[in-house]
Order: structure tokens, then C-alpha cells, then sequence
């Protein structure tokens, strides 16, 4: 069987995009690993990696997650416990911070030491949530980000963000009227505020990383 990259489906995200930007990259790579969409923690705590979207309010996306039998224990044994390569994208990397303040106060997966707050330009002439392309500025160096395209712009929608309390989980910013965390990492972890499967080639570039990438 080939190893498995399980997108989990808990009733949020844009499972068929990424789905179809994995599997391209995948085959273009030659990695051998099958993308499979799934909503069952049997097939998530033998998947090979594990890829988490989420669109939408913080706190509905983790009662969707914790609604879906089995699924959280899962992620916390597979990731955290046996070190299982992950990726959090967008409202999914949102889930990996300690809180979310989205519509009062909300637990996270607690897996990264840092709040979603509400993003805050100092210019009142940027809307709101943020639509669009902005550059990426990489903190600090890590194999899901490498030999990203010169001047490649990311794709974000978002009126949220992470705001860690350790700055060595930071791993690229954005700037939306003042700096906006736009990547965490630590360990096996990996989060991106963008989505990756609608940045074109800048995306798939980091998702052919994640991929490969052996922490």
C-alpha cells in the first residue's frame, strides 16, 4: 500500500482544491503517497502525513472537529505523540494556537503557544477580512520553504490571524497595514495562513515540500 496523506474532512474547508493541488504535486515529484479526503480517525492515525484545512469562524471549526468521533485524540497522538508530518491550512493553522478570540474566547488544539486575534491594519483603508495576493517574508529557514519562486505572492482570505508568544514559531510574515503572521512551525508542525492550493506556483512549490519533508 502506498503511504497515505490524509486531508481531514470535518464539514470546513476546501477539501477538493487541496485535494487536487496534493495529488499534482504528488505525481509531479514522483513521491508514491495517495491523497485521500477522509472524516474517519482510523485512516487519519495511519496516514503518512496529515493535512488539516479549515474556512470559517474559529470556534465553528473546532466543534466540527471535535464532533467527528475520535478525530482530536487521533491528531494529538499522531502529531504530537508520534510526530506525524502535519499541515495546518489557514482556519486549520488558526486551530493549532493555544485560543481564538473569534466571538469570545475558544480552545485550541493548544499545539503552538500563541492567540488568533482579529487583524488590525493601521492604514483604515484596508478592508477587512484581507482578500487577496501578498508577499511572503520568511523568518527563518525550513525545508517546507525552500526554493519558493522569486517574488512569489501568497493568496489569502482572512480577518484573523495567530499571534505567537514565542518568536521562534514564527515562520513568515505578511504585511497588511503592520506585520501579520502568515507561517508558524515548530517540530513537525507546520501552518500557513494563505492557502497554498489557490497560490499558484508559489503553493504548490510548498506543498510539494511538505511532501518530501522529513522532520
Amino acid at each position: 500500500m502506498p503511504p497515505v496523506v490524509a486531508i481531514v474532512d470535518y464539514g470546513s474547508g476546501n477539501l477538493r482544491s487541496a485535494e487536487k493541488a496534493l495529488a499534482r504535486v504528488a505525481g509531479e515529484r514522483g513521491t508514491g503517497q495517495d491523497v485521500i479526503v477522509t472524516a474517519d480517525a482510523g485512516v487519519v492515525a495511519k496516514a503518512e502525513r496529515i493535512v488539516l484545512p479549515g474556512v470559517g469562524a474559529f470556534a465553528d471549526c473546532m466543534n466540527g472537529l471535535s464532533a467527528v468521533p475520535g478525530m482530536v485524540a487521533v491528531l494529538n497522538d499522531a502529531v504530537i505523540a508520534r510526530g506525524v508530518p502535519f499541515l495546518g491550512i489557514c482556519v486549520g493553522m488558526q486551530l493549532m494556537a493555544r485560543v481564538g478570540r473569534e466571538f469570545g474566547d475558544h480552545a485550541g488544539l493548544g499545539w503552538i503557544d500563541g492567540e488568533v486575534v482579529k487583524v488590525t491594519p493601521s492604514d483604515p483603508g484596508l478592508k477587512i477580512p484581507q482578500i487577496g495576493w501578498n508577499d511572503l517574508a520568511i523568518t527563518r529557514a525550513h525545508r517546507v520553504m525552500t526554493n519558493l519562486p522569486a517574488n512569489g505572492n501568497a493568496y489569502f482570505v482572512h480577518s484573523f490571524a495567530m499571534s505567537c508568544a514565542r518568536e521562534v514559531d514564527v515562520l513568515a510574515r505578511t504585511d497588511y497595514g503592520g506585520p501579520v503572521t502568515a507561517a508558524v512551525a515548530r517540530d513537525n508542525l507546520v501552518g500557513v495562513q494563505f492557502h497554498p492550493e489557490k497560490s499558484q506556483a508559489l503553493g504548490l512549490t510548498l506543498l510539494g515540500n511538505f511532501l518530501e519533508w522529513r522532520p
